[in-house]
């Protein structure tokens, strides 16, 4: 069988900026809102195939070479920026629990930090930030352990306080966890949480429940051959779980292999493919990936015992080297689940496709991707090589779509194809790292996705998707696709690894990070290294939860936003704007490093045409992006300043 392989592309330090503007001006034209119609993928771009590699544990990426400096950035007004890396692996598939809102208003976010590049030896661990209900504190500049650590979650814990674990990837450390009294202030104090004999322990995730926050749920994974290690109990590592209701002073269950994970069904498990949440006497363990079937572990006696729901049935489950398979469609990793009020987990999870031709290597489909949502209440899937198929075009999916299939890529630009430059290296599917939000009948599912005309001249940027439900996930619910990073902020970003906070009211709060260039420098394409941005967004439900086709709300369109005129211009130019109701009127002026320069904003502007001018004498010479609003609705278009 023949199959392509993805060419390694290195981003040219003096890429031509204007080349980057013409590409994507006219998608600038295009509402943040996309009706829910599926474009099938060419098959030219579903059918590459390209190796998987072992989960990261270390950079593999050792160049000196330095990107392109970021630009300072201007975000939304329910935006902040917290922090910054220029280590830009925060998981290989799955996120941790990375922010945590509580319901007195204050908020913590952490991540994986380093500055120290190529090889962090020196900085590498948690950077932690704090709101305390009015402010951020500073960009923290060194990691919160004493020693080298990375893949931090966080949980609150105590009455007032916090906890933070993370992998020191030294056998005799094992798990490093911080904890403090007070959530936002005093000392930390560490402690340590080592694996079985002779084996360390990767990757962790961890949440807290009981009465304050008090017991504390782990699971991590020892460390399988690829990364160094040994078999553990016959597999190539093992997803251990281990609770303490003292602080981690004592672990009365500690590093236990569930029933149901064991080598009597699988060979081994990745890293980054599991996740744990808890809800008072529940816990709930998400565990799986393309070569492992997707399973749900669920305990209500606090993780004293535990079911098993085997939620994608995996033909290849226990592959081993020598085994040669078809193509098959998978879960592809990236996933997350949230109880809702009733004690009912609900899951969405990334999908891909995967094949091994000759029986020695492992791959998978950077052009196949979706979005899967399921609950407790529903059929699994069966192992099927089709039954996770998220094209309209498979004979034997066993996805609906606007039912289990909830999301997918997304056609922005004006030629109604979806088209690539490339698309970078992350080993997972063109849409994926879900993470999932219930609130009611309300279902919150945030994603990032390879975007079509979103460029930098060599790779496509993923951007951050949501989609809702406004009928507990039913069939007929699923409204339309609000894209998240639609902001001239973000237009040059790469805008990954969100994390979705457990607590919300009226908002949701999740974190996300962006990268000047798209794919990784860690792993995968190894571009070069560049500072990434922590964001922290608030994010009003109401925008995104669709209670009707007529209640868009689009005051504003296309045709109703001149080109300003003249252009290209030095002195004035006009942009006329037509009202079809009354509303407030602003026009915002971007250079194109994001930062605004210029605007115009008109109170209660009428009904009909409504002259804007741009003082051109104002900026300096160059391209311009100019954003009018009115209403919920916007339109972008380009300029020249002579």
């Amino acid at each position: 069988m023949n199959f392509l392989f993805f060419n390694k592309f290195i981003f040219n330090k003096n890429i031509n900026i204007m080349k980057r503007v013409l590409l994507l001006s006219a998608v600038l034209t295009l509402s943040v809102l996309t009706f829910a119609q599926r474009t099938n993928v060419p098959n030219d771009i579903k059918n590459w195939a390209v190796e998987r590699v072992a989960p990261t544990l270390e950079t593999m990426n050792l160049s000196h070479e330095v990107a392109l400096p970021s630009n300072p950035s201007m975000l939304p007004p329910e935006a902040t920026t917290v922090g910054t890396t220029w280590y830009d692996l925060q998981s290989n598939t799955s996120m941790q629990n990375r922010v945590h809102v509580y319901p007195d208003g204050t908020a913590a976010a952490v991540w994986t930090f380093g500055e120290d590049h190529p090889g962090f030896a020196g900085d590498r661990g948690t950077g932690y930030n704090y709101y305390d209900g009015s402010s951020w504190g500073e960009y923290p500049t060194e990691r919160i352990e004493s020693v080298r650590c990375g893949w931090p979650a966080y949980a609150p814990f105590g009455e007032n306080g916090e906890i933070v674990v993370t992998h020191s990837g030294n056998i005799d450390n094992g798990l490093m966890f911080n904890k403090r009294d007070e959530k936002g202030t005093g000392e930390w104090t560490e402690f340590s949480f080592v694996g079985p004999s002779g084996h360390d322990l990767l990757w962790p995730r961890m949440t807290t429940g009981g009465v304050n926050n008090s017991v504390i749920h782990l699971v991590a994974i020892t460390t399988p051959e690829g990364n160094g290690g040994t078999l553990y109990e016959g597999l190539d590592g093992a997803i251990l779980y281990s609770r303490s209701s003292d602080g981690g002073d004592t672990w009365d269950v500690e590093n236990e292999l569930l029933d149901g994970m064991g080598s009597d069904i699988y060979a081994s498990w990745d890293g980054d493919t599991y996740s744990i949440q808890v809800q008072g006497d529940n816990v709930a363990i998400l565990a799986g990936d393309s070569w492992r079937d997707l399973i749900l572990m669920k305990s209500t006696d606090g993780g004293d015992t535990w079911v098993k729901t085997t939620i994608w049935d995996n033909l290849y489950k226990d592959w081993t080297t020598g085994t040669v398979t078809d193509t098959f469609y998978c879960a592809d990793g990236a996933k997350h689940m949230t109880f809702d009020e009733t004690g009912k987990v609900h899951v969405a999870f990334g999908i891909n496709r995967a094949l091994s031709v000759d029986g020695t290597a492992q791959s998978w489909f950077p052009g196949v991707g979706g979005i899967a949502y399921w609950n407790e209440d529903r059929d699994t899937f069966s192992n099927d090589k089709n039954a996770l198929c998220p094209f309209s075009d498979c004979v034997y999916s066993e996805l609906v779509e606007d039912y289990s299939l909830i999301g997918w890529t997304q056609d922005t630009d004006p030629d109604k194809e979806i088209n690539y430059e490339t698309i970078a290296l992350y080993y997972i599917g063109l849409s994926s790292m879900p993470q999932i939000h219930v609130d009611g009948d309300k279902i919150f599912v945030g994603y990032t996705s390879v975007t079509d005309a979103y460029d930098d001249g060599d790779q496509n940027f993923r951007k951050v998707w949501m989609r809702t439900s406004n009928g507990g996930g039913e069939a007929g619910t699923w409204g339309e696709f609000h894209h998240l990073t639609a902001d001239l902020s973000y237009i040059f970003k790469e805008t990954v690894w969100l994390s979705m906070a457990s607590y919300s009211d009226d908002y949701l709060y999740y974190t996300f990070q962006s990268d000047p260039l798209p794919g990784l420098a860690v792993r995968g394409d190894e571009d070069p290294y560049g500072e990434n941005e922590i964001h922290f967004i608030k994010l009003l439900k109401s925008e995104v939860v669709t209670t009707g086709v007529e209640e868009t709300n689009t005051v504003i369109s296309q045709n109703d936003v001149s080109q300003n005129y003249p252009n290209p211009f030095n002195n004035t130019s006009v942009v006329t704007v037509t009202l079809k109701e009354k509303s407030n009127l602003s026009m915002e002026v971007m250079n194109i490093t994001g930062q605004t320069v210029y605007n115009v904003e008109v109170a209660n502007a009428a009904i009909g045409a409504n002259k804007l001018t741009i003082d051109g004498s104002k900026l300096s010479a160059g391209v311009y992006f100019y954003t009018v609003k009115a209403g919920n609705s916007s339109v972008t278009k380009k300029m020249i300043v002579e």
